[in-house]
């Protein structure tokens, strides 16, 4: 599913499109895509907030799919289960890339932005920048992990919210509600603010001590809050119900305008407003190894990947609960004797 010119996900802008699948370059990998998730930054790349970096970009960075082929050096993957996340991979050479934040990358490259991405049944990716998954977890579960679940985990970690702190998620998607699993398992008292009555009925089951609008007062001023929805209007809002000292993190790539803020009022006694920027690979590692221990358990809406501009739509709508998934048609890529033999080294 290709957008070849942005617009609005009501226009269904993503065209079918029957192509050769790609041959791994070196260090690469070919995946056999099984499911992708649906995420809102896929909804900036098809609408065109975020500017388009390809004549034509097939979009989606939450990528759970098989190795199918391999490109020099890569070879120890055939066969396996892994995952794609939106860093696609970084230069690994420049100031911050040395420093361990790769995340902040001058020349990064984007999953779905800057090359192609898992609406489509194949996609390839470099071997260094693949997570390996678990077998015994379906597929549509996993692919919210590897965006929404790994910003929401870095979201939350950039808060420095403590164990019996207040942590406020103003809006509750698909990231929120992974977050949320995250900062009740860090032991803190979670307060979601929606609008949708799905979305406060998931926040509530999942375990939110208070749930209302985001014009709501808390009960309690907030330590700390991660602001999901891409509504620059709540800055403010967010910045009023922090606790002195609180933080606010903004978890989106894309947000409207803030409205200007009133030192006194949003900034002082020590609040601080942060950004979250993309994510390192420990970011996916950590978040993929607590969803293991927790565990943390997605909520999904499926959808074929033929529908990819429907489940659009339904995200931009807030018609989702929980996280939109494209599911990819379903075929052996190879037998189930040739497969075998690639999991024991033997081919």
């Amino acid at each position: 599913m290709v957008l070849e010119t942005p617009g609005p996900a009501e226009a269904h802008p993503l065209v079918r499109r029957e192509d050769v699948p790609a041959q791994p370059g070196p260090g690469e990998v070919r995946l056999r895509v099984e499911a992708c998730g649906v995420c809102r930054t896929d909804l900036h790349v098809v609408e065109g907030d975020l500017p388009p970096q390809a004549n034509a970009i097939v979009p989606g960075h939450e990528i759970v799919g098989r190795v199918e082929a391999c490109g020099d050096g890569a070879a120890g993957l055939m066969g396996k289960r892994v995952g794609v996340a939106w860093l696609h991979r970084s230069c690994g050479d420049c100031r911050f890339c040395r420093a361990f934040r790769e995340n902040l990358c001058l020349t990064p490259v984007f999953t779905g932005w800057h090359v192609p991405g898992g609406y489509a049944e194949t996609c390839t990716a470099p071997s260094e920048f693949v997570y390996p998954l678990p077998e015994d977890v379906p597929a549509r579960e996993l692919a919210p992990l590897l965006c929404a679940g790994i910003i929401g985990y870095r979201a939350v970690r950039r808060t420095e919210v403590q164990s019996g702190q207040r942590l406020g998620l103003y809006g509750f998607g698909g990231s929120a509600h992974i977050a949320i699993q995250v900062a009740r398992h860090f032991g803190c008292e979670v307060y979601v603010f929606t609008r949708g009555r799905k979305h406060r009925e998931l926040a509530e089951a999942l375990g939110a001590v208070f749930v209302g609008d985001a014009t709501e007062r808390p009960p309690r001023p907030l330590d700390a809050a991660v602001l999901f929805a891409p509504a620059g209007e709540l800055v403010p809002v967010a910045l009023e119900n922090l606790d002195r000292g609180g933080v606010l993190a903004i978890a989106g790539i894309h947000l409207s305008p803030v409205p200007v803020l009133d030192y006194a009022r949003h900034l002082f006694q020590e609040r601080s407003l942060r950004s979250v920027t993309a994510n390192t690979r420990s970011d996916g590692r950590a978040l993929l190894a607590l969803a293991r221990e927790i565990p943390i358990r997605t909520r999904t809406q499926l959808y074929p990947l033929a529908d990819a501009n429907r489940a659009l739509v339904d995200l931009k709508q807030g018609r989702v609960d929980g996280a939109a998934v494209l599911e990819a048609p379903r075929y052996e890529s190879v037998s189930s004797v040739k497969q075998a033999a690639l999991n024991r080294g033997e081919a």
